[in-house]
């Protein structure tokens, strides 16, 4: 077991296939609670967040013992992706998709100056200020929308969303821009204010 806490994600996925349980086990207890928070933030229900978290692990658990998992080393983004998925699912079967919060805040995320400069990537790592904008990135551009998923729910740097997408870094930036300028465009057409506790 101690062997095991050592292990890399891809390491344990691999553990896993084999039929190793442990090894999934080890992964649930390394990231149930970011993962659980993030639905949390999106959805601020505890009951759905709870049936979005184990419909989640079990979507996780049915494409890694099919053989599908991709090893990308970034286990957390991929589980976080299809949390994500799961969510838009429902907000779709809901029909609420094009409905945002607007309850006593007192901070707005589309006029905020800040947002335009360098300090755009500190801003959005405020878990909070994604939920509240995670719904609006279904709008943009599908090109946008994999720059913006691979940023913040995959985590992973302009390089390597540079070398995923076939681009140059400062085409992932200009895109990464672009979808935060047609975010606040989108916003303001449906006279959307969007803002965080």
């Amino acid at each position: 077991m101690k062997s095991l806490s050592h292990c890399t994600d891809d390491e344990l996925v691999k553990l896993y296939e084999k039929g190793n349980n442990t090894a999934f086990e080890i992964l649930l207890m390394r990231y149930k609670s970011k993962v659980y928070s993030y639905i949390f933030m999106i959805v601020r229900n505890k009951e759905l967040t709870e049936d979005i978290f184990q419909d989640t692990f079990i979507k996780a658990i049915a494409t890694i013992q099919q053989g599908r998992y991709v090893e990308s080393g970034k286990f957390l983004g991929w589980v976080n992706r299809i949390a994500h998925n799961l969510i838009i699912d429902f907000f779709r079967r809901e029909k609420n998709e094009n409905t945002f919060s607007a309850d006593s805040v007192d901070y707005d995320i589309v006029n905020n100056a800040k947002l335009s400069e360098k300090s755009f990537e500190d801003t959005l790592s405020n878990e909070q200020v994604l939920a509240d904008v995670v719904r609006l990135i279904e709008y943009l551009p599908k090109s946008q929308q994999s720059v913006v998923r691979m940023r913040y729910f995959e985590d992973l740097s302009f390089k390597e969303i540079a070398d995923k997408t076939n681009v140059s870094i400062n085409t992932a930036l200009g895109r990464m821009r672009y979808a935060l300028l047609n975010m606040r465009r989108i916003a303001a057409e449906k006279d959307v204010y969007l803002e965080i506790k």
